[in-house]
């Protein structure tokens, strides 16, 4: 069962239609306002636009009515949203014997009592497959508990954890404005359609807070200190409003660029974990030689320092955006079940 078809949704139903998904039969997928539990609708190449216009009102109950009359052992509900009331129900669905398969953050890396209720849940047989919630697919998730499996414990972290905003100071240096660019990574699908969602860093602490959690750390979304790029005043405004704005965002960026120039240095976004637990998000101003400094397009970097990895951090990079790659990591997420 899929619920969410957007653009990692979609890329999903495309994976799919594929040999290597041969095993997997889908038996509902929805949208926000509508679903489609009919098998012959289900095998339509054109589901996914199909959706938008037709099919029944959307009732969980159906669809997972139509999971459990499928009649298969390995039933998985896969939540390729970013809805967080959604996301409550994993520890439930997990409970009730479904594995569930997500690229949704908003519980493994919201409030603390959800996390503590999503690792309750997992004490069953339901499995929990969270590869797309953090670095597109790239293996930190499963790296990060195979350490720990083994007696490693991690010290520190340290990287750029969103797609969009690699893109975005990887390309700054103050010569060209901010929004200039910001527009371009927009039109190219790097950002989500309101950028303030990458901008606010929000969903890089949601993702340092699932690691850090991962890694032993009982940290609240309250311990970890972010720093937003958007000024207060363009906070409250509507998408449309702040999109006519942007350029209240270039004064602020070019004289912090400006400054790190000055010492010879550049701007990043990092995320940063230390061995108390002190987690920060925000800008931060580092030397060419640092490894994130040397970072392209819109490549992840995750530096792990464990009690093993401790002369030099283990380093995983790669590509951190992109529909395909996400779509992947739920795709293989879902093969692994069986």
């Amino acid at each position: 069962m899929l619920l969410g078809t957007g653009v990692v949704g979609g890329a999903l139903l495309k994976l799919l239609c594929t040999p290597a998904a041969a095993r997997i039969r889908l038996v509902g997928a929805a949208n926000s306002r509508r679903q489609q539990t009919d098998p012959a609708r289900l095998a339509s190449r054109g589901l996914r636009e199909q959706l938008k216009s037709q099919g029944d009102p959307r009732d969980n109950a159906t669809l997972l009515a139509a999971l459990d009359a499928s009649g298969v052992a390995t039933k998985v509900i896969v939540d390729a949203t970013a809805n967080a009331s959604l996301a409550a129900r994993h520890a439930e669905w997990l409970e009730r014997g479904y594995h569930v398969v997500t690229a949704n953050k908003a519980l493994a890396g919201g409030e603390l009592i959800g996390w503590r209720a999503l690792q309750a849940a997992m004490s069953g047989a339901a499995r929990y497959g969270d590869s797309a919630t953090v670095g597109a697919g790239l293996p930190v998730l499963s790296t990060l508990r195979r350490l720990r499996q083994c007696g490693d414990a991690l010290l520190t972290l340290e990287g750029v954890f969103s797609g969009s905003l690699s893109y975005l100071f990887n390309q700054y240096d103050g010569s060209v404005p901010f929004s200039t660019l910001l527009g371009e990574a927009r039109r190219l699908g790097y950002t989500e359609p309101d950028p303030r969602s990458d901008l606010s860093g929000e969903d890089v602490a949601r993702k340092l807070l699932i690691l850090a959690r991962h890694a032993g750390f009982s940290l609240n979304t309250d311990e970890v200190d972010v720093e937003s790029l958007v000024p207060e005043a363009l906070r409250p405004l509507s998408t449309e409003a702040f999109l006519d704005r942007l350029v209240e965002l270039d004064a602020p960026l070019a004289a912090r660029a400006a400054e790190a120039r000055a010492r010879g240095h550049v701007l990043r976004y990092l995320a940063r974990l230390n061995q108390r637990g002190h987690a920060r998000v925000g800008l931060v101003e580092v030397p060419p030689t640092h490894p994130a400094a040397r970072l392209y397009g819109t490549d992840n970097q995750f530096a792990l320092t464990t009690t093993r990895y401790n002369t030099q951090p283990l380093v995983i990079q790669g590509p951190g955006a992109g529909p395909e790659v996400t779509a992947q990591a739920l795709l293989g997420d879902v093969l692994a079940l069986g």
